[in-house]
């Protein structure tokens, strides 16, 4: 049982994202899987460049990228991963710009252009997203965070297989609140949060990570049916 992981945060060694990684990991190596961290701020990549060469009916392989880069070792990396854990913190609503452009080379290759939209990948893997934000769980739907989360887990889903979120919301940006612009936040509240809320959080990281690594893959939700006439 393989576990890869994909930190798209610009923190790579501590911080809200890639703590609850390094816990859905340790989680995922404490049920016997082997255990594997990207950081996708330290590749040289680009996403989708509309090339279409994944699509040719010319094409000798299903699932391939044709761009070639830092991301390519990886995606091939892919191919033999159990299950794929993808952490994020949410810029103006998204995901970071690092980890969007990841998902649209490892997902779009394995999109066959066919009336079911049936997934070229070969099996069904266990996957999951773990979102980092500042705003409180209350705020999510009414900002429309919620469709964005929804959107990209029907899309690993579709091509992968059963895809669960983790999101840890009212996070702490700062380490020390009195050095940066920090109005609109009560910063003892914030710092209160961390101090009692992220520990679960970590938590719920750490038993994701087991569930990844079970083997036992769900069925996806149905693929929404589209009329392309």
């Amino acid at each position: 049982m393989k576990v890869m992981a994909f930190n798209g945060s610009p923190r790579k060694n501590k911080w809200n994202t890639i703590t609850l990684l390094k816990n859905a990991l340790q989680g995922a190596k404490s049920a016997g899987a082997k255990a594997e961290l990207v950081q996708l701020y330290d590749l040289n990549y680009s996403g989708c460049i509309s090339c279409f060469a994944c699509k040719k009916l010319s094409r000798k392989e299903d699932g391939v990228c044709a761009v070639k880069d830092d991301l390519t070792e990886v995606l091939n990396r892919v191919k033999e991963a159990d299950a794929l854990i993808i952490g994020t913190p949410v810029y103006y609503g998204v995901e970071s710009a690092a980890t969007r452009a990841f998902l649209e080379r490892l997902c779009f290759p394995y999109l066959k252009y066919a009336k079911d939209m049936r997934s070229l990948f070969p099996r069904r893997i266990n996957t999951s997203m773990i979102y980092t934000m500042n705003i409180s769980e209350e705020m999510i739907n009414q900002m429309g965070f919620d469709r964005t989360f929804a959107t990209t887990k029907m899309m690993l889903g579709m091509h992968f297989g059963a895809c669960e979120l983790l999101l840890s919301t009212d996070t702490l940006q700062y380490s020390d609140y009195d050095k940066f612009e920090a109005e609109m936040f009560d910063k003892k509240a914030k710092y209160k949060r961390h101090e009692k809320v992220f520990p679960k959080d970590c938590k719920r990281a750490f038993e994701l990570g087991v569930r990844m690594a079970s083997g036992k893959v769900p069925e996806p939700e149905p693929i929404p049916k589209f009329d392309f006439k």
